[in-house]
């Protein structure tokens, strides 16, 4: 079958919408830490489990793209250099992102890249069993197994005193990421249904295709919006 080549909307889509809303929640955050609103706006129990619904879905999404790049190994190099930048400006903001979702990102595009052939190796059929049970074995094995030290925290294990303002360790998202290159060779190879390489939609693939350059502005424009209200508002 005819592989893929051009756009798929449908990815550039919900791209887009884990983008929006990645705003949407941040926004809430500068709007809480920054001009006083009450907290259960950003943190309660509804948008604390969207919000790794739609995190999950950005990093899947990112591992499906995998399966269209031309270099996963340069293009990881570039997510973690901007994620350095991230990191150094949060750092004198004293709201340091030591590990966010950028961080991950770029480590699992360079994992990826690395031992690409390794995952291309293991059945079709059991790919996506492996990813799950690795991804259920992980997660517990970070909340229950307690490792005592200070140099561990990229993979899940923090100390009482560690601190990320935006945090996604390796573990269990790395799965989630390999799930998303699973699905994407299905995807490049043109085997979902026709309606979903034709779907188009206004606004939100746009957004999708600048996820790294509103990822990188969003937080700056939304923290100078808020200052911008509380100067009105006070």
């Amino acid at each position: 079958m005819m592989e893929k080549k051009q756009r798929i909307q449908s990815i550039d889509a919900l791209r887009g919408l884990a983008v929006v809303l990645m705003v949407i929640h941040h926004f809430l955050y500068d709007l809480c830490a920054f001009l006083g609103a009450p907290w259960w706006l950003f943190s309660n129990p509804v948008f604390n489990f969207l919000h790794y619904i739609f995190a999950g879905l950005f990093i899947f999404l990112s591992g499906v793209s995998s399966r269209f790049s031309r270099s996963n190994i340069k293009r990881g190099i570039i997510v973690i250099a901007v994620a350095m930048v991230i990191t150094l400006v949060t750092w004198f903001m004293d709201m340091p992102v030591r590990f966010g979702v950028l961080h991950l990102l770029g480590f699992c595009m360079l994992f990826y890249g690395i031992t690409h052939k390794l995952w291309e190796s293991i059945p079709a059929k059991l790919m996506p069993v492996l990813c799950v049970m690795l991804l259920v074995i992980s997660a517990l094995a970070v909340k229950f197994i307690p490792i005592e030290s200070e140099h561990l925290w990229m993979f899940g294990w923090v100390t009482p005193d560690f601190y990320s303002s935006d945090y996604f360790p390796i573990f269990p998202w790395i799965f989630v990421f390999l799930f998303g290159t699973w699905a994407g060779k299905y995807i490049r190879e043109g085997r979902l249904p026709e309606k979903f390489y034709t779907f188009n939609m206004p606004i939100l693939p746009q957004i999708g295709r600048k996820a790294l350059i509103i990822y990188i502005l969003h937080q700056p424009v939304l923290y100078g919006l808020t200052i911008l209200i509380r100067s009105v508002i006070r």
